[in-house]
């Protein structure tokens, strides 16, 4: 089912590189033909009644519309669709991707912090531990108020911009923001989250393919003030060892 979906819709939608991305697809292909479907039978109506009711055939006005109930039973198949949807697409979706994941599972946790017009990411470090971050503490070299007091800070990574992933792994992204409302978005991935100031919401997938040399948009979804057209980043997916190569690599902030 994967690579037929991905077949039907390889021409018209980005490219699809997560594990439930072709889920999503799945979901909008049939959705797209149901209005296809709809579109057609409506606007062969609509031209049947033109016909069927024009001035010329019916020069006396009727007052009592269609004494049938087919347009009852077409409006409750329409409901149908909508119901079948609903129950077996739309929400074992949602169940799937809303589920909390597991420490067990070993995810790459990442957050995410965006602001205008950036997206700022913050990586716990070989520890696995984010470190404590403070509004009294951001300015232009710690865009995130990272305390370096705190002992899980020492080695935590903070990147403009550039998001780094392993492949196959799944990643565990906290979504957040510093200013404004901002929507999180990863094409690629089919992935879209609103970044809300206050709020953490955790968003969770995983990557099957490697970079390789590609561009992967990170996108901002909401219009967030009169940068927003500048809003955007990178992601890179890697292996395990290119990941932690590049890691050791970054400065430490300061």
């Amino acid at each position: 089912m994967r690579d037929y979906v991905k077949e039907i819709l390889g021409q018209w939608m980005p490219p699809d590189y997560s594990a439930h991305g072709w889920q999503v697809d799945r979901i909008i292909y049939i959705t797209h033909w149901l209005m296809f479907v709809l579109f057609f039978f409506w606007s062969a109506y609509f031209l049947y009644v033109l016909y069927r009711y024009n001035a010329k055939r019916h020069p006396k006005a009727s007052y009592h519309g269609m004494q049938s109930h087919w347009s009852t039973w077409s409006e409750a198949g329409v409901a149908v669709v909508e119901v079948v949807l609903l129950v077996a697409f739309s929400i074992p979706g949602w169940y799937q991707w809303s589920k909390r994941v597991e420490k067990e599972t070993n995810p790459l946790e990442v957050r995410i912090i965006g602001e205008q017009f950036a997206w700022n990411v913050h990586y716990p470090g070989p520890d696995g531990k984010f470190g404590r971050t403070l509004v009294n503490l951001v300015t232009s070299t710690n865009p995130i108020g990272l305390d370096m007091s705190d002992p899980a800070a020492k080695d935590d990574v903070v990147s403009l911009n550039n998001l780094h992933l392993e492949v196959n792994r799944q990643a565990l992204i906290h979504v957040t923001s510093k200013d404004v409302i901002h929507s999180f978005k990863l094409p690629v991935m089919r992935v879209e989250q609103d970044a809300i100031p206050g709020m953490d919401v955790p968003i969770h997938f995983t990557p099957i393919r490697t970079t390789n040399g590609d561009r992967w948009e990170i996108a901002c979804a909401q219009l967030c003030g009169l940068g927003h057209y500048r809003m955007r980043g990178q992601i890179y997916v890697e292996t395990k060892a290119d990941l932690q190569k590049w890691m050791s690599e970054q400065p430490k902030v300061q």
